[in-house]
């Protein structure tokens, strides 16, 4: 029997089933078979079983990137994340970027920093893995293995945070929330990202995609109103939900057609145009494959 403890996020103790199944182990192809996803009754946030995820300490070691079969080396991870910090910075265009103090909880390599390090005074680089501390360092950034580290320096500093795709991976989503936010200047504001549970592919491919989305590296799985409820409870205010669609209608009609990511690849006949169409309607419907949230540390009264 599977056991579930109380929902860290929310307290509540009752679960509903969500998905039983196969679900993806590191890279794709590789599955893990019988495991079981359910719905906290109480928030409304999906959790992986604990036995089937990757131990936290994965992440300060290379075991995490090579599960994913990814490459450790500085040079492979900026390749391969510096394209993809265009969203997110199309996301913060609204935010104060210049001559401010910023963070990046669960950096990597620092790709996301390096994009903004020529507008900011100071950079503070958060990330369990030692892999990258030496290039983080070199690079002139704060360099911390975690955010209780961090915040002996920087607590009330920091006016603007970025955390990408890392909350579905930490053991309390809402505990990891509230320590970004004693980093925060009063009315900080922070960029918030994670996979998004209402993805179009799990409707249009109930058999295949599920196995693909659930994956060991990550315990949870938020919806807009789950993800906004749980940075709530963290004490932050929501000033805005963005779904953003990294890729466009060839990867849809690969996954229809094969079963399978193609990521940005192309397809014959389906122009650029037709790649932004696809990725604003889905952004517009709310059935992106990611949530953005951009959120603020309320001002003492």
């Amino acid at each position: 029997m599977i056991q579930f403890d109380p929902c860290e996020i929310c307290g509540a103790d009752q679960w509903a089933s969500a998905y039983h199944g196969s679900i993806r182990d590191g890279a794709f192809g590789s599955l893990a078979e019988k495991a079981e996803v359910r719905q906290c009754g109480g928030c409304g946030v999906e959790r992986l079983a604990e036995d089937f995820c990757l131990p936290e300490s994965a992440y300060s070691t290379a075991e995490y990137r090579q599960k994913l079969k990814q490459g450790l080396d500085s040079q492979d991870y900026l390749k391969t994340h510096d394209p993809l910090q265009l969203h997110t910075l199309r996301v913060a265009q609204s935010l104060s970027l210049r001559d401010s103090i910023v963070a990046d909880a669960g950096c990597a390599g620092g790709s996301l920093l390096d994009h903004v390090r020529g507008i900011t005074t100071e950079q503070v680089a958060i990330e369990p893995c030692d892999i990258y501390h030496e290039r983080l360092a070199a690079q002139g950034y704060h360099v911390f293995p975690d955010l209780i580290q961090a915040t002996g320096k920087w607590a009330g500093r920091v006016e603007v945070a970025f955390s990408i795709h890392v909350v579905e991976h930490v053991p309390n989503p809402r505990s990891f929330l509230e320590a970004i936010r004693t980093l925060m200047a009063p009315g900080g504001r922070m960029v918030l990202a994670s996979p998004n549970r209402r993805d179009l592919l799990l409707d249009l491919l109930p058999d295949d995609y599920p196995q693909f989305f659930y994956r060991v590296v990550h315990r949870w799985y938020f919806d807009a109103d789950s993800l906004a409820d749980c940075a709530r409870r963290a004490g932050w205010e929501v000033e805005a939900v963005k779904p953003v669609q990294r890729y466009g209608l060839s990867n849809t009609l690969r996954w229809l057609r094969d079963k399978a990511p193609g990521g940005a690849e192309g397809l014959p006949g389906i122009n650029a145009g037709a790649d932004d169409w696809w990725k604003s309607h889905l952004e517009t419907e709310g059935r992106a494959e990611c949530l953005y949230l951009i959120l603020k540390n309320p001002r003492q009264e």
